[in-house]
């Protein structure tokens, strides 16, 4: 009797377990500034996502007589100086700055993981050849090798995303490869490698999702990364080309003339400052909540 009754008190004091992944999204939710960043990005990607199905005037319907107009009811952000409704532009221009931060970072997310998870867990001659070269391409300035494919290949909208995938891999190659490091060695691949898995599987099956925490988190601040590098080409005409526009392109347009038409600049960089300040803060709640060593406080 007396047995059973401690048995029962044992019982009782088990702590439920819980995954890494499930904790990580618990402390994400008490994060207030990620989460309201995270609806506002949410808020942000549908409004640009269903933009077509939006009561809005079309983008690119010139109205020369009507010139740039300011804010109205009819025009919630004014027009620009062709007299195109600007919030059509605004909407339709964030669907392509979103969509340029989304693909290329998924670029650098496949080229630096695959890059980075294949020098770490071979290690040794292949290790340093491999991250000497990723040495050699730090040393020349990203931004001039963007502006080098952009003019050399094409000013299209795939090669845009190429061009800026291309040069944001390298460091999510080193967070890799770091991981990589340290995981390799751990008794679940000593396993794996012991029952005959190929060296490919071992790396994409076993090693790879168990780093995904940081390298989640690094995508999540290559984003916003990637966007204002685009907005830098666009002012400089060598992003997004028209018809199409993007939030870079209309801040761009609006420069010249601000002094004049200060809302043609107003509406599309707020939109893209908001942006990106959730990502960011976004990105940092992730760093947070996925952090091994604060999964206990």
């Amino acid at each position: 009797m007396a047995q059973s009754q401690t048995q029962t008190l044992a019982q009782s004091n088990i702590v439920p377990g819980t995954s890494l992944w499930r904790d990580a999204w618990r402390r994400l939710l008490r994060n207030r500034m990620a989460v309201a960043s995270g609806m506002v990005l949410i808020l942000v990607g549908a409004m640009t996502l269903l933009a077509p199905l939006l009561p809005l005037a079309d983008p690119e319907i010139q109205n020369l007589e009507l010139g740039a107009t300011p804010p109205s009811l009819e025009h919630p952000f004014g027009t620009d100086l062709l007299g195109r409704d600007l919030m059509a532009r605004v909407l339709y221009g964030g669907r392509v700055s979103i969509l340029v931060g989304l693909v290329a970072t998924l670029v650098s997310f496949l080229v630096g993981v695959s890059y980075g998870a294949v020098a770490g867990y071979f290690g040794g001659r292949i290790d340093n050849f491999m991250m000497r070269f990723v040495d050699v391409l730090y040393s020349l300035p990203y931004m001039f090798l963007v502006i080098l494919l952009m003019v050399y290949f094409s000013r299209s909208l795939v090669m845009l995303f190429v061009a800026l995938g291309l040069v944001q891999w390298l460091t999510m190659a080193r967070i890799v490869r770091g991981q990589v490091l340290s995981i390799k060695e751990q008794e679940y691949v000593e396993a794996a490698r012991s029952i005959g898995t190929g060296s490919t599987q071992i790396i994409f099956r076993h090693v790879v999702p168990n780093a995904l925490g940081p390298i989640i988190v690094y995508a999540t601040l290559t984003v916003p990364a990637v966007m204002l590098q685009e907005a830098f080409l666009s002012f400089l005409g060598l992003g997004v080309q028209p018809p199409q526009a993007s939030w870079g392109t209309l801040v761009n347009d609006g420069a010249s003339v601000i002094a004049f038409f200060p809302w043609l600049s107003l509406f599309p960089g707020v939109a893209l400052a908001a942006t990106l300040f959730c990502l960011n803060f976004l990105g940092d709640g992730l760093r947070d909540a996925l952090d091994p060593h604060l999964r206990h406080e």
